[in-house]
Parts: structure tokens; C-alpha cells; sequence
């Protein structure tokens, strides 16, 4: 058995910005053995005060729509610029295997050779939303070893703009145009949790479609209400392949970032993540405890049986199983 890590160690090393270190830090958070997971909490514990200086963005999109490829030409531009870019690229894996193509590496060819970026492809793991379920560990010590620029690059399906809402300072939602009825998004409510929207592939013949496209949704925005009176949704053409409008991106993400930390809901909306991201630790905890006791293991296996025949409803059987684990059905009342 490989001896496990020296927290201390593990976490000097990532402050001075060794991959290797940030490497097995990432495997030891995302590892489902115990004695892993106590060593990975030691180290995110340590790095606490060294995290929060990063700027996160969640990108998200329809499969198809050049997430790779923009990031690819994105995140070059970035340390061109002397900035270090981490991206955590999520893949989907097999309900059936678990296995992941992990593939992202192969399509940001740049990246992945750049000296001042990182590229961590993870798989969902059936996590709802299309993230990976330890992201927001990964984020952190990215952030510890000194990456200034951290971006999660989501599956881009159903609940993955909301999930990667919850971990980022802002999404960046990818669109295509001729896929059909650009405005069908905003019915959806796909656009609710996106801060910039940008019309991608807006190159060759694409281009005057995606700039027609562009002002079509900016059009549309105009006449919903916004979610905050300091940020107007803004609507970008861009193009991965040739770079085009990347420039005007990046201005814009630095523009949100500075109206949002001068009104002070940019550290607001990092406290309500972080009590968020407790409850869901909490809830994976608890899970995570039930499940390891083989008496609990042997009750849900029973109700599952008893649910798979029909002979119960699903909510009853789990009731009851909670029931057997002694904790109060109602509130304590602490009043008196």
C-alpha cells in the first residue's frame, strides 16, 4: 500500500505551485476512500487562507457548441497575457461503467503544453448537472497554487448551468446560431443564470448569423427583467478557431468582476456558496456514514426489494428506514 501524504508537506508543495503535488492533491479529494478524503480535508483545511484570489467562470453549452475549442484559444490568450489559467473540464460518464472519455486534453492542444496553465479533465460520475461532484475542492487548490484564473467547463446538460452556478463568480453560457429558434433558450430559462452570453463559431460563412443571432437575444434581454440592476446580460459574437472577439470577453468578465466587487455582491454571493457548499458536504456525509454500516446497507438493500415489487411505496420504505436510525422526526422545540 502507497503511504499516504504528509498534509503539511502536500501543502507547501501546492503553494509553491508544483503540479505534481496539485495532481495527487486532486486524486486524494477525489478518491472514495476514507483514509483519502481525511488526508484531502487536512490539506483544503491548510490552504483555506491561500484560496479566494481567483476568478471562477463556469462555462457552459449545448455539446456541439466549441466549449473546448474556445477555451483552447481563450485560455492562451490569458497567459500570453501573464495570467495562469486552470480549467476543470467535465466528462460524462457511463451509467453503465462509470468510465469517462476524458477527452478534453486532446481538444486544448494549446493549453495543454502551456507552462502556465493546467488542465484537469473529471468525470461527473452520475453528479446531477454535469459537474463533478469534488469541483469545488478542486477549484480551491487550483486557486492555492496559484492560478489566478480558474474556469469549469461543464457537460452542458439540463441542470448544468444551475449546478455550476452555485461554485462560480459568473457563467458564461455558449450559444450556436441556426440550431433552431435562438430564442427558445429564454422560455427554457436557460438564460436566467448566465452573466454573459456569447454567440460562438461566429467565423467564415457562420459569421453574419452569429452576430444576427447576437442581437436577436440582445433584443429579447432588453425587454425581461434583469436580475440586477448593476449588470445588463451582455451578448457577444465570438470564434474559438480564429480568436475573434475573445479580447471583448475577457473585458467584460473584468468588467463584472469590478461592478460586483464594488457593490459587495461579489463576497456576498461567495458566503451564500460556501454555506451552500457545507449543507451539501453535510448531506453527502450523512449519506456517505449510512451507507458504510453494514446493518444500514442490509435495511436499504430489504427496501429496495420491497420497493422493486411494488409492494410499498418508495417514500414509506424510506421513512421508515430513517426512523430506525433513532433521529427526531420533528424539529426540537428549544423554546422552553
Amino acid at each position: 500500500m502507497t503511504p499516504l501524504p504528509d498534509p503539511d508537506d502536500l501543502a507547501d508543495r501546492i503553494r509553491k505551485g508544483e503540479r505534481a503535488a496539485l495532481s495527487r492533491a486532486i486524486t486524494l479529494i477525489e478518491s472514495t476512500r476514507p483514509e483519502h478524503r481525511a488526508v484531502a480535508a487536512s490539506i483544503l483545511d491548510r490552504l483555506a487562507p491561500d484560496t479566494g484570489d481567483a476568478i471562477r467562470i463556469g462555462v457552459s453549452g449545448v455539446p456541439g457548441v466549441g466549449k473546448s475549442t474556445l477555451l483552447d484559444a481563450f485560455g492562451s490568450m490569458l497567459t500570453a497575457e501573464g495570467h495562469k489559467v486552470a480549467v476543470l473540464a467535465v466528462d460524462p460518464s457511463s451509467v453503465r461503467s462509470g468510465g469517462s472519455i476524458l477527452g478534453d486534453k486532446t481538444r486544448m492542444a494549446r493549453l495543454a503544453v502551456d507552462a502556465d496553465a493546467f488542465i484537469r479533465p473529471s468525470p461527473s460520475s452520475g453528479t446531477l448537472g454535469g459537474v463533478a461532484a469534488k469541483t469545488r475542492e478542486t477549484m480551491l487548490l487550483c486557486e492555492a497554487a496559484g492560478f489566478d484564473v480558474v474556469i469549469v467547463e461543464t457537460m452542458g446538460v439540463g441542470q448544468a448551468e444551475v449546478s455550476v452556478a452555485e461554485m462560480v463568480d459568473l457563467v458564461l453560457l455558449l450559444m450556436l446560431a441556426g440550431g433552431g429558434d435562438e430564442l427558445q433558450g429564454i422560455k427554457k430559462g436557460i438564460l436566467e443564470v448566465a452573466d454573459i452570453i456569447a454567440m460562438n463559431k461566429a467565423d467564415g460563412d457562420n459569421a453574419r448569423p452569429a452576430r444576427a443571432a447576437a442581437s436577436e437575444i440582445r433584443s429579447a434581454l432588453n425587454i425581461l427583467a434583469p436580475r440586477s440592476a448593476a449588470w445588463t446580460v451582455p451578448v457577444l459574437a465570438v470564434s474559438g478557431m480564429t480568436g475573434d472577439g475573445l479580447g471583448e470577453l475577457w473585458s467584460e468578465i473584468e468588467r463584472f468582476r469590478d461592478i460586483h466587487r464594488r457593490d459587495g455582491s461579489w463576497d456576498d454571493r461567495r458566503a451564500e456558496q460556501r454555506v451552500r457548499w457545507l449543507w451539501t458536504s453535510l448531506d453527502e456525509g450523512l449519506r456517505r456514514r449510512i451507507l458504510s454500516g453494514a446493518r444500514w446497507r442490509a435495511e436499504i438493500a430489504a427496501g429496495e426489494a420491497v420497493v422493486r415489487e411494488g409492494e410499498r411505496a418508495p417514500s414509506a420504505v424510506a421513512e421508515a428506514i430513517l426512523d430506525r436510525l433513532g433521529l427526531p422526526t420533528e424539529p426540537t422545540d428549544t423554546s422552553n
